[in-house]
């Protein structure tokens, strides 16, 4: 599909540079926007209001550029958009989508939450079932973006109905919940495990996954709704969940001493979002089940995954300007 002549952009001109920037954005960039978010969402929750507020800025206007982005290369390369939808990094717009959602409602920005749980849900089946089909094995890290982007609608659906948007969010986010997990374990059946070494970011999502999965279990434990054995299970639920996020990001952090791997990569904001996403999961989990040890221990991840972040930042800052200079 072309843009007709009256309205196309005069070739080398700013906008026509603009545009074919965005167009070329690679679909895993949504990674930025769902640590940003996390981290703001973190942040938010430990009592630091202004840097929260402006993380939620930040991660605001990355995923408005990554709409504009992801509607350009549907609008002009419906081939290369329909590729980029087969593979698992497309799924950043779905959990990017929820993380921004989640945060805004936490801001009491309801109706705007509710509009993004809509956006996300439309897109969520269309690009779960383009990744699956097209899925080999082994794959790497960024597979568990099939557990991270549904149960991101877990965590915001729970959310919005502690918020009172209604009963039927909170069941439906168990159900999505539970099938979220379901998708951990097949991913996990094909991963490469070798990615723990040789991973060059991504393989943390490994974590990030089982994270968020506990994330979503416990504001089903902080829904009203459940009593009885069913909160029980969830609480259960939430706190074994949470111990395999743990392990997993020991594992992980040992290997990336054992075998240091420096240097910007585009999937390093793959590792920032299960850093932050792990210590939101042990906020909410310890503040929703009353345990408070576990405040202390998440305040201190929450701040390791923002120098993760400021790191990341600076080493896309630096890359952009190498590509500017030489272009």
């Amino acid at each position: 599909m072309s843009t007709p002549a009256a309205h196309r952009p005069a070739h080398g001109s700013p906008v026509a540079r603009a545009l074919e920037g965005l167009r070329t954005v690679p679909p895993g960039a949504g990674a930025a926007v769902m640590a940003t978010g996390i981290l703001s969402v973190g942040l938010r929750l430990t009592g630091y209001g202004v840097l929260s507020a402006v993380a939620l800025a930040v991660a605001a206007a990355l995923w408005l550029v990554l709409a504009l982005a992801f509607v350009l290369e549907l609008a002009y390369d419906r081939a290369g958009w329909q590729a980029s939808a087969a593979n698992p990094p497309a799924l950043t717009a779905v959990a990017a989508t929820c993380v921004l959602g989640t945060r805004l409602s936490l801001a009491g920005r309801q109706s705007l939450a509710l509009a993004l749980l809509a956006v996300a849900t439309a897109a969520w089946p269309w690009l779960l079932v383009s990744v699956l089909r097209h899925w080999k094995r082994p794959v790497p890290g960024v597979a568990f973006l099939v557990c991270v982007a549904t149960q991101g609608l877990a965590v915001l659906g729970g959310t919005l109905a502690l918020a009172g948007r209604g009963d039927w969010l909170a069941r439906a986010a168990l159900a999505v919940g539970c099938l979220g997990v379901l998708l951990y374990g097949e991913a996990l059946v094909r991963f490469d495990f070798r990615q723990v070494f040789t991973g060059h970011g991504d393989q943390w999502v490994a974590a990030g996954a089982l994270a968020i999965s506990a994330l979503a279990a416990s504001k089903l434990v902080a829904s009203p709704l459940w009593t009885g054995s069913v909160h029980q299970a969830l609480r259960v639920a939430a706190f074994v969940l949470l111990a395999l996020d743990f392990a997993w990001y020991a594992v992980l952090a040992c290997a990336e001493f054992v075998r240091p791997r420096p240097g910007y990569d585009l999937r390093r904001w793959s590792t920032v979002f299960p850093l932050g996403m792990t210590a939101v999961a042990g906020l909410s989990t310890g503040q929703a089940a009353h345990v408070g040890w576990l405040h202390g221990v998440s305040s201190v991840l929450l701040w390791i995954a923002v120098a993760a972040w400021l790191l990341t930042a600076a080493g896309w800052v630096a890359a952009t300007a190498r590509r500017a200079h030489t272009a």
